[in-house]
């Protein structure tokens, strides 16, 4: 995974009014609302003995500890031990390592990393869907790690293979590009140019016309994806690390074409079968790729229509190498 990094985690309505523990990015995670309906989210294991703070329960701004009623604030640290008295001061290294949230459109991020930067902004979202928008979601688990689920929404190549009976009908094996375009430092566009094969090689990305490209695909690093289906019409994936070999994708639909409430939940609905089908079709080949993760050198043969991959293995890499060193200067500094 890449430190330092807003990921989404969760559904908004999987936070209730008890905490909850879910394991993400690798670690066994506590998350809970205050008072106020907020979220929150910290390392789900007491410090003291080690318990599932999952189990226990919220105390208006404050997580307690099933077993010793110690009691966590939002930031992770201990604020009451019981057992010493409500009123005398707990040792500093009573803390468990807490994660800023965020919470918006029906999900919840968390800033996985050890020290937020006092600036810390919130976390990006596709800013061409608005509030017009209403989407239907099915939560569905791949057995890979998440770089390869993010790489297949990349790939322009397996349509007419891996959909054959479905979105890739119409045999458009020969891929012109595709275009690859860093809109800034954490967001990649790819457009979409296949065809039939006519027995011409295929164009290169500087010979295309961007204007007539419909379909485009965009990332928001580290593991938020959507296709760009139409004006009114997109398929969003939160692409939500469990652990190396787990995933979940949070697969959302989004419309806007039709407003009526009963009708466009009734749409929202029914659209989500047939975009499970082609997840699912997805996800048998992609659970057969080794290694699990993916990686600029991992010993596979890459050709041009490739390149949307490239893109991203390169930029991962950076960002990973970029996190490493910093933790290593304030590891220095902190000696």
């Amino acid at each position: 995974m890449i430190p330092d990094q807003w990921y989404v985690v969760l559904d908004s309505g999987q936070v209730k009014d008890r905490p909850i523990g879910a394991t993400r990015l690798g670690e066994r995670l506590v998350f809970w609302r205050d008072s106020q309906r907020r979220v929150h989210c910290a390392r789900d294991k007491c410090v003291h003995r080690g318990v599932a703070l999952s189990e226990g329960q919220v105390l208006g701004d404050h997580l307690q500890c099933p077993f010793h009623g110690l009691e966590y604030d939002a930031s992770g640290r201990c604020v009451v031990i019981p057992a010493n008295g409500r009123g005398s001061p707990v040792p500093r290294r009573f803390r468990v390592q807490g994660y800023p949230t965020h919470e918006e459109r029906g999900f919840i991020w968390i800033w996985w990393g050890e020290r937020p930067p006092p600036d810390l902004g919130p976390p990006r979202f596709f800013d061409d869907i608005d509030d017009g928008f209403t989407y239907g979601q099915v939560v569905d688990p791949w057995e890979t790690h998440y770089s390869r689920a993010i790489e297949n929404q990349l790939d322009v190549m397996h349509l007419p293979f891996v959909h054959h009976n479905t979105i890739g009908r119409g045999g458009r094996t020969l891929v012109d590009g595709p275009v690859v375009r860093w809109l800034d430092d954490d967001r990649l566009r790819v457009y979409v140019f296949n065809r039939v094969d006519d027995g011409t090689p295929p164009r290169r990305p500087e010979e295309l016309d961007l204007s007539r490209s419909v379909v485009h695909l965009d990332l928001i690093l580290p593991n938020l994806w959507q296709n760009h289906l139409a004006r009114q019409q997109r398929i969003v994936i939160a692409f939500v690390p469990v652990d190396a070999d787990h995933t979940l994708l949070y697969l959302r639909s989004y419309q806007s074409f039709v407003r009526l409430p009963i009708l466009r939940e009734l749409v929202n609905r029914l659209a989500m079968p047939f975009n499970t089908l082609i997840a699912h079709q997805d996800r048998r080949v992609v659970q057969t790729q080794m290694p699990k993760a993916s990686g600029l050198t991992i010993g596979e043969k890459l050709v041009q229509g490739d390149r949307p991959i490239v893109e991203y293995r390169r930029r991962r890499r950076q960002l990973i190498e970029a996190a490493q060193q910093k933790a290593a200067s304030e590891e220095e500094h902190d000696r």
